[in-house]
This record gives structure tokens, sequence and C-alpha cells, in this order.
């Protein structure tokens, strides 16, 4: 017999590995921007292709007077966001 809560943890389980590799890849985006790298580089390119479509729909959802400070909270805001998912994915996991 097939038992599905082996497969939902491995399930959940990549889940999670991918969303802290997602994590990774976004505090490397941020540290990249502090130095004004080329925007014609590929990883530069990959970088921003990968972590844009979060960013901006976090900036969509976030109070205006956070844009007043001139920092950026999103990726913290969504490094926090992707946080409190892993605590649920490992919560309902078997």
């Amino acid at each position: 017999m097939f038992d599905h809560s082996y497969f939902t943890g491995g399930v959940i389980g990549i889940v999670i590995h991918l969303i802290g590799i997602y994590k990774w890849i976004i505090i490397i985006r941020v540290l990249i921007s502090w130095i004004n790298p080329d925007p014609y580089n590929p990883i530069v390119q990959f970088l921003r292709a990968i972590t844009d479509p979060a960013l901006d729909a976090m900036r969509r959802i976030m109070p205006r007077f956070l844009w007043s400070t001139g920092l950026d909270f999103t990726p913290l805001l969504l490094i926090l966001l992707l946080q409190v998912l892993v605590l649920f994915l490992e919560s309902i996991r078997v």
C-alpha cells in the first residue's frame, strides 16, 4: 500500500528546502545591491529576475510610511513572511 503521509512529508520537506534556498537568494541580492553592480551582469540579471516578482508584490502591500525612511524593508518582510510559511509547513508535516 501507498502511505500518503510519507509522500506529503517528503513534498513538504522539499518545499521547505526550496524556501530556504530562496531566502538565501534574497539575502545575496540585498548584499549585491549595496555594491551597485553592473546591471548587465548575468548573475545580477538572474537574481533580479528571481526576486523582483516577490519583492514587487511586497512593495504593493507595504504601507507608504516605510518608504519615507530611505531604506527598503521589503526583503526583510519577505524573509519574515517566508519564515512564517516554513513554520506553518513544519507544523502540518507528519
